[in-house]
């Protein structure tokens, strides 16, 4: 056989090899720049997307604590999604930066620092159905700066689920999570977030997603802090970047009767897709 035709029969039995031989092609994902504005923040709303997120959450508290003052929590929320096969394990960690007012009547001044980082992996099907949801541990770290930013002392280990569909224009869920101390100062922290999303043409948005939290360790009347509210929102391309706002208030109806609370909160934030 001449040399020339080794390249011919070569290609040949490439093309005629069975399926199981040949490499099997990764999944192509869609980049965020290719999504419609829609899309994009039905993706954003949905806890368990599989879309890399950059979301900076400003937390205003006002009316906080004997002297009515402002606290205010800035929270960087990296979302990371990992592809496992036939599912995904979304890393969602909260970095939080905290301003808290003094707490003597009549005090002034503020203590500034890094708060309690938190951090959540849930694993959730790769092609979910109708009913999307997410299972997985939260871990919380004793990363404060000061003992009135949160604990230096207590690491944290719990479950954490969240569930949620997407009809139409709509996207409907609740997250819940409890937080046990393992290791350090004694705690037992509990965490629910209902949200519910209309979303309109052009990348606009209306929203409800307060959070409820009780701790469990607090003397009765002291545990719970159940807002509620509303705000809207708004994806927004710039160039190929889509940057999501949104704005929301949130007035805390149910609250502690001895422990510092704002009377209101302002959630403002901004959040970068790839």
């Amino acid at each position: 056989m001449k040399h020339e035709s080794w390249p011919v029969l070569a290609a040949g039995l490439v093309l005629a090899a069975p399926p199981w031989c040949k490499a099997e092609e990764a999944p192509v994902r869609t980049a965020a720049s290719e999504k419609s504005e829609e899309e994009l923040a039905k993706e954003a709303q949905n806890p368990v997307a599989d879309i890399y997120s950059f979301p900076f959450q400003d937390n205003i508290g006002l009316g906080y604590g004997p002297n009515s003052a402002v606290q205010n929590v800035l929270n960087f929320q990296p979302v990371i999604p990992i592809h496992l096969g036939p599912v995904n394990l979304i890393t969602r960690t909260i970095i939080p930066i905290v301003t808290q007012p003094s707490l003597e009547a009549g005090g002034s001044g503020s203590t500034s620092g890094l708060g309690d980082i938190n951090l959540t992996g849930f694993v959730s099907p790769k092609e979910p159905g109708d009913l999307i949801w997410g299972i997985g541990p939260v871990a919380s770290f004793p990363s404060a700066t000061s003992p009135l930013l949160g604990s230096q002392t207590t690491w944290g280990l719990g479950p954490s689920a969240v569930l949620l569909s997407m009809p139409g224009h709509w996207v409907i869920g609740v997250l819940v999570n409890n937080v046990w101390s393992v290791a350090g100062a004694s705690a037992s922290n509990f965490l629910l977030q209902y949200f519910v999303n209309y979303n309109f043409s052009k990348g606009w948005y209306v929203t409800t997603a307060p959070i409820i939290t009780a701790d469990w360790k607090a003397p009765s009347g002291n545990q719970w802090l159940v807002p509620f509210g509303a705000g809207f929102g708004k994806l927004q391309r710039f160039g190929k970047l889509p940057i999501n706002f949104s704005a929301q208030a949130y007035y805390n109806a149910v609250h502690p009767d001895h422990l510092p609370y704002p009377s209101w909160t302002l959630r403002l934030q901004v959040t970068v897709l790839l």
